[in-house]
């Protein structure tokens, strides 16, 4: 326990002093997208504690509270600060566990490219010869379809082949499978490339050398020299991954409406826009609109900041 604690400090110590942590407190649009990320990732998080009300418990649900305007608005309830849908379920408490959903399956998916790139990239790029334009070859005819029309089929084929009394038990998992299967061949490709570039140098052919496991040398010495472009690539997916969510859950493909997620609440409140209550659809898509964009400004900061040349 007293090695411990100097080692974390040393690491903290040095990550406080490194050229990353300097250049994220001099910009202040990365700042302001860090906090506003991880503060909606907290709420998100924390949405059973500090949402006003529960939107999947029925007891506390009541058709006569249904589209119900702000509360700032004539006609509004102070226990709704953002109104209520058509169900009667408070649209901030919605919002917040819908947040939790897109989240999830955003994360969970990107989680899913990630493993899935990174090995066939390190494969491909390691070993070479046909193998190598196998993988590519497959990446390249998954380059030739757009990401969202990939997820559509997938989610189809996964809908016709599971009875239907399931789908929604496993609706948020063939979603993060559909979402996830579609973007690793960015992953793939950029890992490829700094394979080929890692597995020339010296470091690597002395490992050769003296007989350790080409499983171990990508383990332990090419994979940490890859993951740099491989986090920004993944923090810009997040935001990707939360759009094509969005998009799929708002085409009534995405996860069922008893589970809403951002995209359900602004499919269901789209229903109601021109009928005046517009702030069923407004306020998820502006936390979906803000949420995309704070992850897209420090995912670009990020790549900023770990390649020198754009510094």
């Amino acid at each position: 326990m007293e090695q411990v604690q100097p080692v974390t400090k040393s690491r903290l110590q040095r990550f406080f002093g490194s050229d990353i942590w300097y250049s994220f407190t001099r910009n202040p649009v990365a700042i302001i997208s860090a906090i506003v990320t991880v503060g909606m990732i907290l709420a998100a998080i924390f949405a059973p504690w500090i949402a006003p009300n529960n939107p999947f418990d029925l007891a506390t649900i009541s058709i006569m509270d249904a589209n119900l305007p702000p509360a700032w608005q004539s006609g509004g309830d102070a226990n709704f600060l953002l109104g209520t849908d058509d169900q009667g379920r408070g649209v901030l408490s919605t919002i917040l566990y819908g947040a939790r959903i897109s989240l999830m399956v955003g994360f969970f998916s990107v989680i899913f490219s990630m493993v899935v790139g990174i090995a066939l990239g390190l494969i491909s790029g390691y070993a070479g010869g046909r193998t190598d334009a196998i993988i590519m070859r497959i990446a390249d005819i998954q380059l030739s379809f757009p990401a969202i029309l990939i997820a559509l089929l997938i989610d189809g084929v996964a809908r016709g082949l599971i009875p239907s009394d399931m789908h929604s038990d496993i609706s948020i998992y063939v979603l993060i499978f559909a979402i996830g299967i579609s973007g690793w061949v960015q992953y793939a490709r950029t890992v490829r490339g700094s394979t080929l570039v890692e597995k020339n140098k010296e470091y690597v052919q002395a490992a050769r050398v003296i007989g350790i496991r080409p499983f171990t040398i990508l383990r332990r010495h090419i994979l940490p020299n890859v993951m740099g472009p491989v986090m920004v690539i993944a923090t810009i997916h997040l935001a990707i991954a939360i759009i094509t969510e969005a998009t799929l859950s708002f085409l009534g493909v995405g996860v069922p409406p008893t589970t809403p997620s951002l995209g359900t609440l602004i499919r269901i409140g789209n229903e109601y826009l021109f009928s005046g209550d517009w702030w069923i659809t407004i306020f998820p898509g502006i936390t979906l609109v803000v949420l995309v964009l704070a992850v897209n400004l420090l995912g670009d900061w990020m790549r900023d900041a770990l390649n020198p040349k754009l510094r």
